[in-house]
This record gives C-alpha cells, structure tokens and sequence, in this order.
C-alpha cells in the first residue's frame, strides 16, 4: 500500500524532493540564497507562503543551532518537521455501537466516489455499513452510490429525486438502530461554502443526526480535491465554521503536484487529514499516515 501511496504522490515529490535535490547538489555552505531557494521550492509545491515561511524559519534556527550543518541536512530536516506538524494530537474517542460519518464537500471533488470506497473498506473489514443517499439533487449520485453498495454489500436507504435530504438522513438513522449497523455514512449534496442557504441545510441535517444517535455525527469529513491546491484551506475553514469538521479527505493526489497543500490545510486550520485518495480503485482510499507522506513527498 505505501508504494501505492508513494506512486500516487510522485508528482509532487518529483517537483519538491527534485527541486530540493537540485538546489543543495554541489553546494557546500547553508547561506541566505540557499535557504530562499528552499522556500520557494515548498511555496511551488503549494504548501503555502505561511507555511513555507514557518519551515525555512525553522530551517533557519536549526542551522543557527548546529542542528542542521551542512546541505544535505536539509531534506531530513523537512521530513521530520513536516511529519511532526501534519501528525494530528491524539484525542480519545470513546467507542460507539453506531458511528455515523456526516460527509460534506463542494461539487466535483469527489465525495459520493469516496464515499463508495470508504464504505467498502469498512464492509472489508467486517463491518454493517449503512449508506445514507442524501444528496437527493443529483440522481446520478443515488445510482452511484446504489452501484457501490452492491459491489460491497452495503445497505442503503434512498428516496427519490428532489426529497428533503433530511427525510432521507432521518430514516437512515432509524434504519440504522433497527438492522444492527456499526457504520453509517451519510452523503450531501455538493455545496459551495459561501452559499448561506445551503449551509443552512446542512447544519438541519446535522441537528437530525444529533438527535436520533447520541453523540452523532462522531465523524465529520470534509472531502476536498487535491488539485485545488491552497483554494482548499478557505473551503476547511468556512465549513469548519459552519458545522465543525473532525477531519479532512484529500481526493485526486494522484493527479496533482499540488500535495504540499495537505501540509499548508493542516498548519493554517489545525484539521487533521483522515484519509488521501491516490487512484481510481476502490481500495486506492487509505487512512492518512503522517510519515509515509513525509518519506514520499522529501525521498523523491
């Protein structure tokens, strides 16, 4: 699986480990154009200017220190210090007979794809996973999550085209407590952050959840697209703000070289990230592991 992940971020770790590589070959002294040069290459691969300037002053203190004293220091360095941030604290999380996973996202990133893949990764693991089909806008999104379902053997409760998403979230948790499920994951249509009204949806859909499971949603994701780079921090902030996130799921890093981004949303938001997509797959979604991402995007 860590090849797999170390694949599917190639392309960033070809522009960032490529670009360190080449800035501390042939050199010998760790000098004010040096560590600029550093800079830049983390603000390229879309870290983002905060976070890149926190690592170079970083950076800066370690070769002040004796810590770091020669160039070649540099990319275990980073390795240890990105690993470091992006390592979210670890906070205890009393098991749940029933654990309902609230998703959300903008449209396009991939949220009803990774819902498939995550509930077929938990059926995998011998879980009763329960499906809430509640974006009820697209149809497309109902048919795509049925097709899931069938493959993994989850079950799934759907209306039709059009229904109140919260209907839908309401008999979902009423379905859930009569069948015996340990998981439920609910969708929602794809909402722009900005758009009050329909943020205001999705804060009736979470009231819904929160009083028919005690303590529900225990997860809420926020599914971003990969590619989107730093336009994804705004995206981790408003929704946070609006209906409290627990985590994030980067989507399409196989794609991009953009994956110094998942660096730059967990420093600038403190959301952990929980799971990366790196392929089309169904088992190309795994639980975000700090170090195997530092190693992939800094070994090259």
């Amino acid at each position: 699986m860590f090849n797999r992940f170390k694949k599917g971020l190639a392309k960033t770790a070809e522009l960032l480990a490529g670009k360190l590589i080449s800035i501390t070959t042939g050199r010998m002294s760790l000098d004010s154009d040096m560590l600029r040069d550093v800079e830049d290459a983390l603000i390229m691969s879309d870290v983002g200017l905060k976070t890149a300037q926190d690592l170079v002053n970083s950076l800066k203190a370690a070769v002040k220190s004796k810590e770091v004293v020669s160039p070649d220091g540099i990319r275990p360095f980073l390795r240890t210090k990105i690993e470091a941030l992006v390592t979210p604290k670890k906070t205890e999380n009393p098991p749940a007979p029933l654990t309902v996973i609230l998703m959300v996202g903008v449209n396009g990133a991939g949220k009803t794809t990774t819902i498939g893949k995550l509930s077929a990764r938990l059926s995998g693991e011998g879980k009763k996973v329960l499906v809430a089909a509640g974006d009820t806008f697209r149809a497309a999104a109902i048919e795509q999550l049925a097709q899931w379902c069938s493959k993994s053997g989850c079950e799934m409760v759907r209306h039709q085209q059009g229904s109140d998403p919260s209907a839908v979230v309401f008999d979902a948790m009423k379905a859930a407590k009569a069948r015996g499920a340990d998981f439920v994951i609910v969708d929602t249509a794809g909402r722009l952050h900005t758009r009050y009204n329909l943020m205001e949806e999705l804060k009736k859909v979470r009231r819904i959840i929160a009083r028919e499971v005690e303590g529900a949603p225990h997860e809420t994701l926020l599914v971003v697209d990969g590619t989107t780079g730093q336009n994804a921090i705004s995206q981790v902030r408003e929704f946070n703000s609006n209906i409290g996130l627990t985590g994030v799921v980067i989507t399409k890093l196989d794609g991009t070289s953009k994956g110094g981004a998942v660096i730059g949303i967990v420093n600038e938001t403190g959301i952990p990230v929980k799971y990366v997509g790196v392929g089309e797959g169904a088992d190309d979604i795994k639980p975000f592991d700090p170090r195997e991402f530092a190693s992939a995007i800094l070994d090259g």
